[in-house]
């Protein structure tokens, strides 16, 4: 039968006149034609070549009878394709391209992302990468917008029935995120994490906050099977900012009681409980006079109240007592929000120094001045022992803490406070 390539390549009608000769092998033929260029005798081979039609000139017609010879060698062997294989590459070239048939791939191109894939991994071999690849993608749910991860936990959350506020702020923090980093939640990265948590000048305690805050988003979509189930995610990554080196603001006795006696009414359950409770100023603004038991000298904070969403039992010192006990006890310790916000200005109106969480540092010096046991107080105070060792332990003296818990309400007409508390305040 006579090759395609070769019947097709002989077309006189293409060159210039009858060709000089033809070369032949079995069924194969090569036509060589002759011709003239600038005075000089050329002799040219046409035939084709992948489909293409390919010419090659010689300067005398012995050489270009001997590459005749060759080609058309060739192509009678069926390897038309390319005229440079030999007999076991023609195999093995066949059956590259039976495999490669069903995926539509060039041959070429397959090699070469072989050898970059090599080239990357090294020792490790192509197989074994692919079988880790595709264990991490097992049941991994990939391209889910970050937006549709934060709905799916916020309404888990007030499934579980968490205070409004927390809600909120929860709510505020992971839209902020998903506006900053939109697209799909496996897409984002450690960078835009940072760079969103360190924007603006805030405290290295409320950037802390918010990482915590991400960090519990990723687990949630790790859980759901949003990211990589066998990966740590991207948040997990990052630790939390180091905070300055600052000393803790407590206030002295003396600050104290001017506080105390001339408090407004509004305010006094705020600067006695957190004062000589050591309660946080969220904590009081969520609790109500039914946790505050006088009778047995504690107070009940429940999980959905405190800050730690684990519940706290907080004595209640003499004095503490003295001061809660003529109020009247009905319904929210702080009925209006905005009382917490006028404590800054009534201390400076005092003429009292005031830094953030003053009374709680206050409280928890002078608590642990006097039980001298950093667990305990941790216990109460809803904190961790290494926190109170480190920032609290030998702030104040046994006879300063002796003072602050003796700060009574003056007796009527006597114009100044009770005698001290007992040294040994109930725990």
């Amino acid at each position: 039968m006579h090759d395609k390539s070769v019947t097709s390549a002989a077309r006189p009608s293409r060159e210039r006149g009858k060709p000089v000769a033809v070369v032949k092998q079995g069924s194969a033929s090569v036509p060589i034609y002759r011709g003239e260029s600038r005075g000089t005798v050329r002799f040219t081979l046409a035939f084709y070549r992948n489909g293409q039609r390919e010419r090659r000139t010689f300067g005398n017609l012995d050489d270009a009878k001997e590459e005749a010879r060759r080609i058309a060698l060739n192509i009678q062997r069926g390897m038309g394709s390319d005229n440079d294989l030999r007999p076991q590459d023609r195999e093995g070239y066949r059956t590259a391209m039976g495999l490669l048939a069903p995926l539509g791939l060039p041959l070429v191109g397959v090699i070469e992302e072989y050898v970059e894939c090599r080239r990357k991994l090294g020792s490790v071999p192509l197989m074994v990468a692919v079988d880790g690849f595709k264990a991490r993608l097992d049941g991994f749910e990939a391209e889910v917008p970050i937006s549709r991860v934060v709905d799916e936990l916020l309404q888990l959350r007030k499934q579980d029935h968490i205070t409004e506020r927390h809600w909120k702020d929860l709510q505020a923090i992971f839209r902020q995120f998903a506006n900053h980093a939109p697209g799909p939640i496996s897409e984002v990265t450690s960078r835009q994490i940072e760079e969103w948590i360190r924007r603006g000048d805030h405290s290295a305690t409320t950037r802390n906050i918010w990482l915590k805050r991400l960090k519990y988003l990723f687990d949630f979509a790790k859980r759901r099977g949003y990211l990589p189930k066998n990966e740590p995610t991207v948040a997990e990554c990052l630790r939390p900012v180091a905070p300055a080196a600052t000393e803790t603001g407590i206030l002295k006795p003396d600050a104290m009681r001017v506080l105390m006696d001339s408090a407004p009414a509004e305010l006094l359950p705020l600067l006695a409980i957190g004062g000589f409770a050591g309660l946080r100023t969220a904590e009081i603004g969520r609790l109500d006079w039914s946790a505050v038991l006088l009778d047995r000298r504690i107070i009940e904070l429940r999980a959905g109240q405190a800050k730690t969403a684990s519940r706290r039992i907080i004595p209640i010192s003499e004095n503490l007592a003295a001061w809660l006990e003529p109020l009247d006890r009905k319904g929210p310790v702080i009925p209006n929000r905005w009382s917490i916000a006028r404590v800054t200005s009534y201390a400076r109106k005092m003429g009292v120094g005031w830094s953030r969480n003053a009374l709680r540092h206050s409280y928890i010096s002078y608590r642990i001045a006097i039980v001298q046991n950093a667990a305990q107080v941790a216990l109460e105070a809803g904190n961790s022992p290494v926190i109170i060792f480190k920032h609290y332990r030998e702030l104040v003296t046994r006879e300063e803490a002796d003072e602050w818990f003796g700060i009574f309400p003056q007796s009527p007409g006597s114009g100044h406070s009770q005698g001290h508390i007992d040294t040994a305040v109930s725990a």
